[in-house]
């Protein structure tokens, strides 16, 4: 049985009162999603590591999560979420550099008498790559080894490894030795010595790839962290690849104005990097920042280099953890998922920096259940509800979409609705039932290629010039890039991509979509050409064409063309009486403006199921008919009534009209 733990006498009483005032704090568990349980094995404080499902339930700042005792009353807590508290750094006493027979030696009088755990160099070189010695001294005569081989770098695209940690230690002297032999000498001009820093707790991710898609020259891949709102330390890419340096950038999926759009949130340099038969390896970058997604894009520039190999990632997060004061052993409860209440109020703050290291019993909560006396444990409940109608006669296209499970859905716009919808999918209409669902438009930064095959289109009276025709899928595509090879060894050419269209007399002319140089040599024949549209081609077949002047043709080779991935989000459940169906193709129809941005935390914290469409239907005109006749009895009856009528009606036009001369006489 674990015993209480032992806290200041007065003190424990004071925090005693205040959590007994906070009990009286009436409470309505029903207006609450989410319940977890905790078994309290004895009276104390009670701290909690809260798992990635319980900040996923809650709200990103945690200000619906609860804390009932056993007879249901509210009990005060405190959030601990521990910082990492970088090392305090110093400049050393001095500092004298000596380039000596095959090494250039640092000598260092610290002039610092607490420990010293590490030290960082400073050069103003942007290009070296050395092995450094690490030694230190009480004084100046015996000497330990620190650091036995440590790489020390910068190279000019901005990776470097300039700092070497050792175990922490009070030294009178420093002395730092870098190997020459194999290059030549380097300039130091400083260094910063440093203490230990303080590491906060960090716990392992169950991240998996969810996605990898390949653009020109950059790597993209769509990481699940398995739960939203976690406050990530560090992602950490896996590959086998032996050398390399690549930058690496993170982003993050956010709700704006039009949409979901991605906002870069961190970036760095990862590389592994031989020197003198050791290697230099970086493949973590630091993000120290809350997600409120359960998705994390990650961006590896790869530029000409082919892409890594990627394994998998390790991800970590800071810990998020709950501390209370039990009054006595019990069930409580943990109460998430509430979006109207505000943040509690308790008198525990003030103690938070004495509480922060407090003895306390350690306890697990249970796994996330709906709380069967709320109204809907659904994923965002109502979201689909009380939609508006919407008469879609007016539009061209429709199709049938298939939905396999209740939740959040994600669907790729695929080539025949980028094509045939407006440019700005102002058109795009989910429909149910005559009723519209509400959707978000996310705007994914993912090139997908569409592979071309190149036509020779040569014209016999320019021998000179070559000319590729390249056919599309179909016209209006919201083109961005044009990407292909060459497996011509040398050359260097200026292109132009164009198409033809008519102009006010039918006549076609030549509309330029793209102009580019594009250079081999032998230390860089893989380098592909990348031409970036301004505007996407109107039509369906475009050319390419190049002076080859005095040279001979090139050839190309895997050409391709690349359209940016755009997808729905949205909320529906299957349907087997009334299909969902997307419509789109009414050049007139405005953009929709839904609610359901207000939700953005729920849509990006939930899982989402991939979506598919089915074929292009034609909307169904409906027809304007002529009033139906009237019939049986009351219908003869009508037409007798309306016969009498004109009859009369003619009668008295009749009567009206000037007789005839003869008439008259």
């Amino acid at each position: 049985m674990p015993m209480t733990p032992k806290l200041h006498r007065p003190f424990l009483k004071a925090v005693v009162f205040l959590a007994l005032a906070a009990n009286t704090i009436a409470l309505s568990p029903a207006a609450w999603r989410n319940r977890q349980q905790i078994e309290v094995p004895a009276a104390g404080f009670v701290r909690i590591e809260l798992p990635p499902a319980t900040l996923s339930a809650a709200r990103p700042g945690l200000e619906d999560l609860r804390v009932l005792d056993s007879a249901g009353q509210e009990v005060a807590f405190l959030i601990e979420r521990p910082t990492p508290q970088p090392a305090a750094q110093q400049k050393p006493k001095s500092f004298r550099a000596n380039v000596e027979a095959g090494a250039t030696v640092l000598a260092i009088e610290t002039g610092i008498d607490t420990p010293i755990a590490g030290i960082t160099l400073e050069s103003p070189s942007d290009a070296f790559m050395k092995l450094a010695r690490v030694e230190g001294s009480t004084d100046g005569e015996t000497w330990t080894q620190l650091v036995a081989i440590r790489p020390i770098l910068r190279l000019p695209n901005g990776v470097k490894q300039l700092d070497a940690e050792f175990a922490p230690g009070v030294w009178k002297y420093l002395r730092v030795t870098l190997e020459d032999r194999r290059s030549l000498p380097a300039p130091f001009s400083g260094a910063l010595l440093f203490g230990e820093s303080t590491e906060a707790l960090t716990i392992d991710v169950k991240a998996t790839i969810q996605s990898r898609d390949e653009g020109p020259g950059v790597t993209r891949l769509t990481v699940d962290l398995g739960g939203a709102n976690l406050r990530i330390a560090q992602i950490h890419l896996e590959t086998g690849d032996p050398l390399f340096t690549r930058q690496i950038t993170i982003a993050e999926p956010e709700i704006s104005e039009d949409g979901i759009r991605e906002r870069q949130t961190a970036n760095g340099m990862i590389h592994r990097i031989a020197v003198d038969d050791n290697f230099a390896e970086q493949l973590g970058v630091q993000i120290e920042r809350q997600i409120a997604s359960r998705e994390l894009f990650v961006f590896i520039r790869n530029q000409d280099s082919p892409a890594l190999a990627i394994t998998g990632v390790r991800v970590s997060r800071r810990s998020a953890r709950l501390l209370f004061l039990a009054r006595e052993s019990g069930t409580y409860q943990i109460l998430t998922g509430n979006t109207q209440c505000a943040a509690p109020q308790y008198d525990l703050t003030p103690f938070a920096s004495r509480l922060k290291n407090a003895p306390a019993i350690t306890a697990a909560p249970s796994l996330l259940t709906d709380n069967p006396d709320f109204h809907s444990p659904e994923t965002l409940p109502g979201i689909g509800e009380n939609a508006a109608l919407l008469d879609v006669s007016a539009w061209k296209i429709r199709r049938s979409l298939t939905i396999e499970r209740s939740g959040v859905q994600q669907l790729d716009l695929d080539q025949n609705v980028l094509a045939h919808s407006k440019r700005d999918f102002a058109d795009l209409r989910l429909m149910r039932d005559g009723k519209q669902i509400p959707y978000l438009i996310a705007r994914t930064s993912i090139q997908r290629a569409i592979p071309l095959q190149a036509a020779p289109a040569n014209d016999p009276k320019r021998p000179r010039i070559s000319r590729w025709s390249f056919s599309l899928p179909m016209p209006r595509l919201p083109l961005t890039r044009f990407v292909c090879a060459s497996a011509t060894p040398l050359f260097d050419r200026d292109l132009r991509l164009f198409e033809e269209t008519p102009d006010a007399r039918g006549e076609k002319m030549a509309r330029e979509i793209a102009r580019a140089n594009w250079q081999h040599t032998p230390d860089h024949p893989a380098r592909e050409l990348v031409m970036d549209f301004p505007q996407p081609p109107a039509t369906d077949t475009f050319f390419l064409e190049t002076d080859n002047a005095d040279n001979t043709p090139i050839n190309l080779t895997n050409p391709r063309i690349f359209h940016p991935v755009t997808r729905l989000v949205f909320k529906a459940a299957p349907d087997a009486r009334e299909p969902l169906e997307l419509f789109y193709g009414n050049e007139s129809a405005n953009a929709p403006r839904y609610d359901l941005r207000l939700v953005a935390a729920q849509i990006l914290g939930a899982e989402k199921t991939i979506t598919t469409l089915g074929n292009e239907m034609p909307v169904e005109k409906t027809p304007l008919r002529a009033p139906e006749a009237p019939s049986g009895s009351g219908g003869i009856a009508f037409w007798i009534v309306l016969g009498l009528v004109v009859a009369g009606l003619l009668l008295v036009l009749a009567r009206m009209l000037p007789r005839p001369p003869d008439a008259q006489a």
